[in-house]
């Protein structure tokens, strides 16, 4: 006897409320915008009083969609959208060469000469990027491990396409921005996030996150390195491992002993991260963390 399927709900769906609110006779007052559903109604919902409705669907919806894809834990990785693969590094730098000697008195062309030289020699930290999503989708099978990333450029791709390597899924979290905006050819599509609200799109890094990894990057990576270590510091959030990669970079562009010397925080905020030299290096921290 075929099983009885009891309705889970007494109201309509949405969907069909739309579709019904369409059989409405076409009349003067049901064509004002006044008549509109109001979840039906663009127009209504970017109105400015409706920010706090905006911010919530932003929260919402990339947590449902992850919930229901299953991802339950991440580790993130972030770093500069601007360090590329060493191949379109080389080539950078070769276009600036060009370009300089053709107008060898030229400060700013030199100048950008020497940024495409450091950019090459950052271009490793793509590579190890790269190697390290493979390395966390490879080898985190049972315990779910799935890298997420802002979902563009340099770094961030670097992380999805490993994940991509190894035939796994990834995280984008990408922003609107007036430039790096576009999502990376890497990220899993049904992963693939757009957000206006960097507040939200860093609740979203974190909510997931069993690990931190920070490549060498610019003030997008700074911004959200120091966030976590100020969440964790204050116990907003429960510890997890960061991981720093490349101490020669960090070190130089942050003094975090002269900070303790100034009293502006403490030796024990010190053991919040840890300086790793690879990939292999910030997995092995990861696993020795969790046990796995």
């Amino acid at each position: 006897m075929a099983k009885t399927e009891i309705p889970k709900s007494a109201f309509p769906t949405a969907e069909e409320d739309v579709s019904a609110a369409r059989l409405t006779p076409d009349t003067i007052q049901t064509r004002s915008p006044s008549y509109r559903l109001a979840y039906t109604d663009e127009e209504f919902l970017l109105r400015d009083e409706l920010r706090p409705v905006r911010l919530q669907l932003e929260l919402l919806k990339p947590d449902l969609l992850q919930e229901e894809n299953g991802i339950h834990s991440t580790v993130v990785v972030f770093g500069s959208a601007r360090i590329p693969d060493r191949e379109t590094a080389r080539k950078r730098l070769s276009d600036a060469e060009v370009l300089a000697s053709a107008s060898p008195s030229d400060m700013e062309l030199a100048r950008k000469v020497a940024v495409a030289k450091r950019i090459l020699s950052n271009a490793g930290y793509y590579d190890e990027a790269r190697k390290l999503g493979r390395l966390i989708t490879e080898e985190s099978k049972e315990c779910e491990l799935v890298v997420i990333t802002g979902g563009g450029p340099g770094i961030m791709e670097a992380a999805n396409r490993g994940a991509a390597d190894a035939d796994g899924l990834s995280i984008g979290l990408n922003i609107v921005l007036p430039f790096e905006q576009q999502p990376n050819a890497y990220i899993t599509p049904e992963l693939c996030f757009q957000f206006h609200y960097f507040a939200i799109r860093k609740m979203h890094f974190l909510k997931r996150a069993r690990a931190l990894v920070a490549c060498p990057g610019g003030f997008g990576t700074l911004d959200e390195l120091f966030e976590t270590l100020t969440l964790i510091q204050t116990k907003k959030i429960k510890p997890v491992p960061i991981l720093l990669l490349g101490s020669e970079y960090w070190k130089r562009i942050i003094n975090f002993d002269a900070m303790v010397e100034e009293g502006m925080i403490s030796g024990h905020d010190l053991t919040l991260f840890q300086y790793v030299e690879s990939a292999d290096e910030a997995w092995r921290k990861i696993k020795e963390y969790y046990k796995l």
